[in-house]
C-alpha cells in the first residue's frame, strides 16, 4: 500500500454526523501535490491484483481538478474538496472528493452535490467514514443530497459504480471491485438510476436480426436516393457540418440534450484526429443531405491498458506502437441520430444494417457508450443496434433528510 508521511487530520467528534470507526482511522484533506499523486495513484495501489482493471490516465484524474483545465471552476458556486483515509500507521485504505457543481445543484427538488472517486478497502467503517466527510461537507455548503459516484463536470467520464459485468472497463468509465455495491447501500445510497453498456459483434451474422428487421429496412436500402459511407478524402472536413446538422435535429433542443455550437463539433472531431478510423465515422444521406449518422472511435483503453496511467515518453511510444499493431479490437460507439422526418421510414434499421456488413477488422467486438434507463428512447437506438446489455454502473442518490420521500431519475422524451 501506498505510504506517505502525512501531517494527519483527525475526523472531529463534534460533527454529529461523521461516524466514528471502531479503530482509529485519520481522515486527510488533500492540500498538496504530493498528497494530490497518492490520491490519484490509490485505485491502481488497491486494485493491482485484479486483471479486468486499467488504470485510468493520470493526467486525466488531475485535469478534473485543475481550475485551468476544468471549465466548472469558473461557474459560480461551484467547489471540489479531496479527502485520503488513513489508518493509524498511514497506509492510505481509501479516497473520496466531493462536488459542489455550479451549473447543476439546484436542478432537483433539493439542492444536491456529489460525491465521486471513490475508492476503498472493504469495510463498511472505512467507507462510512469516507461518505460522512463528503456529506458533512456539502451539508455546508448548503447541500441536501449527494449523488455518487459523480464527476465534477459532464456526464461523459467517471460516472457510476459497477455492479454487473465485470470485465476490462471502457475509457473514462470507473471499473470497481463487486463489493462497492454493498458500501454504497448500506450506508444508505438508493439507486437514481442505472447506466448500462451495450455491446454485440462488430461483425454482421446471418442472425444477427429479425426478418422483420430487415424489412424496414429494405425501403431505404432500396431507395437510390439515400445512401450510407464514411467519409473520405476532401469530404472528411465536413464531418463536423454534417454531425451538426443531424445531432441538432435528432438530439440538441430535445430529450433533456442540449443543442451543440458549429464550433463545438469542430473541436469534437478535431479532438478525434489522433485515433481517427474512417470507417467509424458514418453518415446517411438523402440526395447528399446528411439524414443519419453512427460516430464511434476505437476503444481507448484497449491501448491505454498498456500504459499504466502514465502517457510519458514511454507511454506514448507504449500507445503508438500497439495502435499501429492492431492491438486495439473492441469498437466504442458515441452516439447514434436520424433526423425527425426520416425516422420510422427504415433509415434507422437500414443504416445498421449497412454498417453491420463493414469489413471491421482488426474489430471484433462493438460497445456503446453508456445509457441510462432514464432514456428509454435510446436505449431502444441501442437494441436496434444488435446490442444487449453487458455491464451495468449505477449512479446512487443520498437524500440527507431521511424522512423525505426518494424519487428516481425522471424518464425523458
Amino acid at each position: 500500500m501506498l505510504i506517505v508521511p502525512p501531517s494527519m487530520v483527525e475526523v472531529s467528534s463534534d460533527f454529529e454526523d461523521v461516524s466514528t470507526p471502531a479503530r482509529p482511522l485519520k481522515v486527510e484533506l488533500v492540500e498538496t501535490q504530493n498528497q494530490a499523486n497518492v490520491w490519484v495513484k490509490f485505485p491502481t495501489e488497491l486494485n493491482k491484483e485484479d486483471p479486468n482493471y486499467i488504470a485510468s490516465l493520470e493526467q486525466d484524474i488531475h485535469d478534473v481538478f485543475d481550475p485551468g483545465k476544468n471549465k466548472i471552476f469558473a461557474v459560480e458556486k461551484s467547489e471540489v474538496a479531496r479527502w485520503l483515509l488513513r489508518e493509524e500507521d498511514g497506509t492510505v485504505i481509501g479516497r473520496i472528493a466531493a462536488f459542489v457543481n455550479g451549473k447543476t445543484y439546484t436542478k432537483d427538488d433539493q439542492l444536491t452535490g456529489g460525491c465521486g472517486f471513490f475508492d476503498c478497502i472493504n469495510d463498511q467503517d472505512a467507507a462510512d467514514l469516507l461518505f460522512d466527510t463528503a456529506k458533512h461537507w456539502l451539508t455546508e455548503r448548503g447541500m441536501e443530497a449527494m449523488d455518487g459516484p459523480v464527476n465534477f463536470g459532464e456526464r461523459d467520464k467517471f460516472w457510476g459504480v459497477l455492479v454487473d459485468g465485470f470485465t476490462e472497463q471502457n475509457y473514462g468509465m470507473f471499473y470497481n471491485a463487486p463489493y462497492y455495491k454493498d458500501l454504497y447501500e448500506n450506508y444508505g445510497f438508493k439507486v437514481y438510476f442505472n447506466q448500462y453498456t451495450y455491446g454485440r459483434e462488430a461483425h454482421l451474422r446471418n442472425n444477427d436480426f429479425s426478418e422483420t428487421f430487415y424489412k424496414k429496412a429494405q425501403a431505404a436500402l432500396d431507395n437510390p436516393d439515400i445512401t450510407f459511407r464514411w467519409l473520405s478524402g476532401a469530404e472528411i472536413n465536413k464531418g463536423p457540418e454534417y454531425f451538426h446538422k443531424v445531432y441538432n435535429a435528432a438530439w440538441g433542443g430535445h430529450s433533456g440534450v442540449p443543442s451543440m455550437k458549429l464550433e463545438q463539433c469542430q473541436k469534437m472531431f478535431k479532438k478525434l484526429k489522433p485515433i481517427y478510423d474512417k470507417r467509424l465515422i458514418y453518415f446517411g444521406f438523402h440526395k447528399d443531405e446528411p439524414i443519419s449518422f453512427f460516430i464511434s472511435i476505437p476503444e481507448l483503453n484497449t491501448l491505454f491498458k498498456h500504459v499504466n496511467g502514465k502517457m510519458d515518453t514511454l507511454g506514448k511510444l507504449k500507445f503508438l506502437y500497439h495502435k499501429y499493431t492492431g492491438s486495439c479490437n473492441k469498437i466504442l460507439g458515441l452516439v447514434f441520430g436520424v433526423v425527425p422526418e426520416w425516422q420510422g421510414k427504415g433509415v434507422e434499421t437500414a443504416m445498421i444494417v449497412s454498417w453491420s456488413k463493414i469489413d471491421w477488422s482488426p474489430y471484433e467486438t462493438i460497445e456503446m457508450n453508456w445509457c441510462g434507463d432514464f432514456n428509454p428512447k435510446m436505449m431502444k437506438v441501442c437494441e436496434q443496434l444488435g446490442g444487449s446489455i453487458i455491464k451495468t454502473h449505477v449512479t446512487y442518490r443520498y437524500l440527507f433528510d431521511r424522512s423525505k420521500p426518494f424519487k428516481r431519475c425522471p424518464i425523458i422524451g
